[in-house]
């Protein structure tokens, strides 16, 4: 299943076999937020003509991007192939919570697309339900994207592969060479 196999990549990184990726997730999700079990993620779409927070040109293709609400998900729009030089983040909605350290356990809903080809391979937004995780456990650029932002935040990232997948993740259609976009938000942090 291409959900279990990206976010398994996700919080394993490189290294390690999706048997050990797997198990890392189900015992990240045991110390999450005493409260976690009661939030969620949206599962409706923005409007179509929601203007984008945040537009990106790329070393070729753009990002256009709309981060989730209490009530719909976020909107990723990439015009193909979109490829970034360097790992960029952009706060779309800033939170009042505490600040996530790179230590922290988080609660988060994600959609993860990717630039080639702009297909969603992961998303906590479609399942209607937060994964929880450890900062230290995920892949550098998504860790880049969380760390100094507050709890509540909306944030959108573009990660150039050598701080995503490097060697790529067949299972979820990420070749070695693909930029992946992430839009985040950040529910809550321990």
């Amino acid at each position: 299943m291409v959900v279990s196999v990206a976010l398994a990549g996700l919080l394993a990184g490189c290294g390690s076999s999706d048997s050990d990726s797997d198990d890392t997730a189900a015992n990240t999700s045991a110390t999450a937020a005493p409260d976690s079990g009661s939030l969620s993620c949206p599962t409706d779409a923005p409007a179509a003509d929601t203007a984008p927070q945040w537009t990106l040109d790329g070393e070729s293709g753009k990002l256009e991007m709309v981060g989730s609400t209490d009530s719909a998900g976020p909107l990723i729009k990439v015009t193909k192939p979109f490829k970034v030089t360097e790992t960029t983040v952009k706060t779309l909605t800033e939170g009042t919570g505490p600040e996530v350290s790179d230590t922290a356990t988080v609660t988060v809903c994600y959609t993860g697309v990717n630039g080639r080809d702009g297909n969603v391979f992961d998303s906590a937004y479609q399942r209607g339900e937060p994964s929880s995780f450890g900062v230290a456990g995920v892949v550098a650029g998504f860790g880049k994207a969380l760390v100094g932002q507050k709890v509540g935040s909306t944030v959108g990232v573009a990660i150039i592969p050598a701080d995503g997948y490097p060697d790529g993740q067949p299972g979820a259609g990420i070749e070695k060479d693909d930029t992946i976009v992430f839009a985040i938000k950040i529910l809550a942090a321990q």
